[in-house]
């Protein structure tokens, strides 16, 4: 364990991908667990509030900024270990970059987490978030991880994914801030394919049938460059990139509630299915490059469902936008769009 300075006054917004947001009262950046257990546990001891920022990726802050202490992830690490079964079993600790995961799995062989490729962010984001893309979500590879219980002030080992609540882009762990984590284990299958490829635009990038598999390094490949043609591979002289992903999460309704029967959408349990909200906003009436406020803020050129930040735009443009599209959707198809980033001190 490492001792870091508390800085003071820090702004948040170049530590965040939307580049949004004023400053925290205090910032501390933690290089290992240790260092972060014990920050979160002095804020928590003064009763101040307090901040868990990763890589920034999936975060909007307000323009006021955070009045408590943000503890900043900084250190990571991975290791494998090949299991009797044959399986791979990753464990990497929570402040290394995701996409650097990936890639060294790729490196190593190994298939399973190919189709999460260019997701900005942090490792110990990817289970509160349950992340997903292009047809697969952590959830299908997560083991356990290990937290730091904010409650009982102690650190739990090995907590199983199934005591996670997994769900489409949520956990117990989302929003509530009441665990840390500090570690994550994902089970590789230990060979070099791809998990089946699910998603049809995958698929037809690839030139394969859906269900098949590809070398992973393959997928890897093509998912970059899916991601890269929708703005969606961090670019600092890209302002489309300026985003926090895709900001709106795909509605799940009842199938009577569905609004048009042509639409496209996915089963999501009996009776109820998920429908695309990057559609929704189009057929309401949003293009790709729709401003806002003084098109400061606009969605994105290549992909309606990211909301990005043009060079000057502030969290109360961006919030401004985000209500427009909401409110354009609800009038035209009576369905309510909720925001898939972390609304700090802020809210739609």
């Amino acid at each position: 364990m490492q001792t870091t300075p508390v800085r003071a006054g820090t702004p948040l917004a170049p530590l965040t991908t939307l580049r949004l947001g004023g400053p925290a009262a205090r910032l501390i950046e933690a290089p290992d667990a240790g260092t972060a257990v014990d920050a979160v546990h002095a804020a928590d001891g003064s009763g101040e509030p307090l901040l868990l920022l990763g890589g920034g990726s999936n975060v909007v802050v307000a323009d006021e900024g955070f009045a408590g202490t943000v503890v900043r992830l900084t250190g990571g690490g991975i290791a494998f270990a090949r299991r009797p079964d044959g399986s791979v079993l990753l464990t990497v600790e929570a402040g290394e970059n995701w996409d650097a995961v990936v890639a060294a799995t790729v490196a190593e062989g190994l298939g399973g987490l190919e189709c999460l490729s260019g997701i900005p962010g942090l490792t110990g984001a990817t289970p509160v978030q349950n992340v997903g893309a292009y047809g697969v979500e952590v959830s299908a590879l997560l083991v356990d991880v290990d937290l730091y219980d904010r409650r009982t002030g102690a650190v739990r080992t090995h907590v199983p994914a199934a005591d996670l609540g997994l769900g489409y882009r949520t956990s117990v762990l989302k929003n509530t801030g009441a665990a840390i984590v500090l570690r994550v284990r994902f089970a590789l299958p230990g060979g070099g394919a791809s998990m089946p490829i699910a998603y049809a635009e995958l698929a037809r990038t690839l030139g394969v049938d859906p269900g098949s598999t590809v070398p992973a390094a393959v997928a890897r490949e093509a998912v970059l460059e899916l991601r890269r043609g929708k703005g969606m591979v961090l670019d600092a002289a890209d302002h489309d990139t300026w985003s926090a992903g895709s900001f709106f999460t795909n509605p799940i309704v009842d199938d009577a509630a569905v609004p048009d029967p042509a639409m496209p959408r996915w089963p999501a349990g009996e009776g109820r299915s998920k429908l695309p909200a990057a559609w929704l906003i189009q057929h309401a009436g949003f293009t790709r490059g729709h401003e806002g406020p003084g098109g400061r803020v606009a969605l994105s050129t290549r992909h309606v469902l990211a909301l990005t930040n043009r060079g000057g735009g502030s969290t109360a443009d961006l919030l401004a936008l985000a209500r427009e599209v909401r409110a354009g959707v609800r009038d035209r198809f009576g369905v309510d769009l909720h925001p898939e980033p972390v609304l700090v001190g802020c809210a739609l």
